[in-house]
């Protein structure tokens, strides 16, 4: 039977076939064949097997073995391959990794939140004051009393004396020719625009309000009350305390406080940290300052960002610390005796704005009693160190300047000592003198008589001189005369 040349080249191509790698006969066989199913040449398929160069899956779509790989890599993780339900469509999780479908959650998992879901916005929840804590029983932190002590001898008459708030701080800041009722109010509004604010500026500040916040009425008195207050626009209250900061809200803070003061205090400040705090803008600190400067209650601590720090700094609330002024509240007054809970804000406040202050290097450690002693971990090594050194030179100097001083004193009391004693000698010598004088005339009297006597022997020798040089006759002559007598 003849064949056609058709046949022929197929003979042709299937031997060429057998020649190959056994491995790899199988899948040439079907993808020659392929190939010529797909309506190729059959010189082109003969060249392409016959010159060896390449594989054959290099000129088709490697999709099918990608997919077979894939799947068997599938297999091996997940322990099988999901059937295809229609066989040209590619399986869904090729594209997947395997250490993303060993991680895959199972079809039991709880489905992940959607990813454009609608932010629930923050519930706000209405501030209340914490109960008040009890001191009774709480132990302190260890030295924590030696501390206290130290700071407040450097506030008292030391290198921390003379602070900001001792002169321009809230509790200073009323107006003595006010009446009581405006003097509490002008220290609650003193202590609303103190948050953010330097004591300096926020002195400056209120004195601007007691000259210039115009009137309520026509021909009144200027200056800071709840009347003025109540009458200023909103714009010009914010020109007179725009130096304090977040100016714009406390504008609105203080005009909101003034009508509920007027609506439900009868025009006064609240008398209890409830009340206060009810107040918008006031917070639990300003709360306990103002009872305790206008009211001369003490219901609680008064912790501002200076008592917070430094407290802090000491180690005194434990290991981590606290979060927030309103726990390291909680903190001091489970242990800090009630006595000290209205000085120790007045305290720790001039301590921070003179000696510790927030940025680290602006510290004054080597003039600081508690970096001196060793009671400050947070303490600058370095100018502690210097500052020692400076102390004992200092105490040197100054036993060598007691004992030159010491000296120099007893020198001069040596020196008065001795013109004392000179100025009686003197006295001496001048009675002396008289004396001498005394004596001198007496002796001046004596010597004439001696001297007269002494002429008068003079004489008498000269005379028996004179005689005895007139021979011994004359002196025998005279002898006999006195024998006579």
């Amino acid at each position: 039977m003849r064949t056609s040349r058709i046949s022929q080249d197929t003979t042709r191509a299937l031997n060429a076939t057998t020649s190959l790698t056994p491995s790899r006969s199988a899948r040439l066989t079907r993808s020659a064949l392929a190939q010529f199913s797909l309506g190729a040449g059959a010189a082109a398929a003969a060249a392409a097997l016959g010159s060896g160069e390449g594989d054959i899956e290099d000129t088709i779509p490697a999709r099918g073995v990608e997919k077979r790989k894939r799947s068997a890599s599938v297999a091996a993780a997940r322990g099988g391959v999901k059937k295809e339900e229609d066989g040209d469509k590619p399986a869904k999780r090729e594209d997947v990794s395997d250490s993303e479908l060993s991680s895959a959650p199972s079809s039991s998992a709880t489905p992940p939140p959607a990813r454009n879901a609608r932010r629930q916005p923050v519930k706000r929840i209405k501030r209340s004051p914490p109960p008040a804590s009890s001191s009774a029983g709480a132990a302190g932190p260890e030295n924590w009393e030696r501390i206290y002590d130290l700071v407040m001898k450097m506030r008292t008459d030391g290198v921390a004396a003379d602070a900001a708030v001792d002169t321009m701080g809230c509790h200073t800041l009323a107006q003595d020719d006010a009446s009581p009722r405006d003097q509490r109010f002008q220290t609650l509004i003193s202590l609303m625009m103190s948050s953010q604010t330097k004591d300096t500026t926020n002195y400056v500040v209120m004195q601007k309000l007691y000259n210039e916040l115009p009137s309520a009425t026509p021909g009144g008195k200027p200056g800071l009350n709840l009347e003025n207050i109540l009458a200023v626009a909103p714009e010009r209250l914010n020109e007179l305390i725009w130096a304090v900061g977040f100016h714009n809200n406390k504008t609105k803070y203080i005009k909101s406080a003034a009508e509920i003061l007027r609506d439900l205090h009868g025009g006064d400040i609240p008398d209890t940290a409830e009340g206060l705090m009810s107040l918008p803008g006031v917070g639990p600190k300003m709360a306990y300052l103002c009872l305790s400067a206008a009211w001369g209650k003490v219901e609680g601590i008064g912790v501002d960002v200076h008592v917070h720090r430094i407290t802090n700094l000491w180690g005194w609330h434990g290991r981590g610390g606290t979060k927030g002024p309103e726990e390291t509240r909680a903190k001091l007054e489970s242990w800090v005796p009630k006595e000290k809970w209205a000085e120790i804000n007045w305290m720790l406040v001039g301590f921070g704005q003179t000696i510790c202050m927030s940025e680290k290097g602006r510290r004054r450690c080597g003039e600081c009693e508690v970096g001196l002693e060793g009671l400050c971990r947070e303490a600058d090594r370095g100018k502690v160190r210097a500052g020692r050194e400076r102390r004992a030179r200092v105490e040197r100097d100054g036993a060598r300047e007691a004992l030159r001083i010491e000296y120099e004193e007893k020198k001069e009391e040596g020196k008065k000592g001795e013109e004392s004693k000179e100025g009686k000698v003197e006295e001496a010598k001048v009675n002396g003198v008289k004396e001498e004088l005394a004596s001198e005339e007496v002796m001046e009297s004596v010597e004439k008589k001696e001297e007269n006597e002494v002429n008068g022997i003079k004489e008498e020798v000269v005379n028996g001189v004179e005689i005895k040089g007139q021979g011994e006759e004359a002196e025998k002559k005279a002898i006999k005369e006195e024998s006579k007598d």
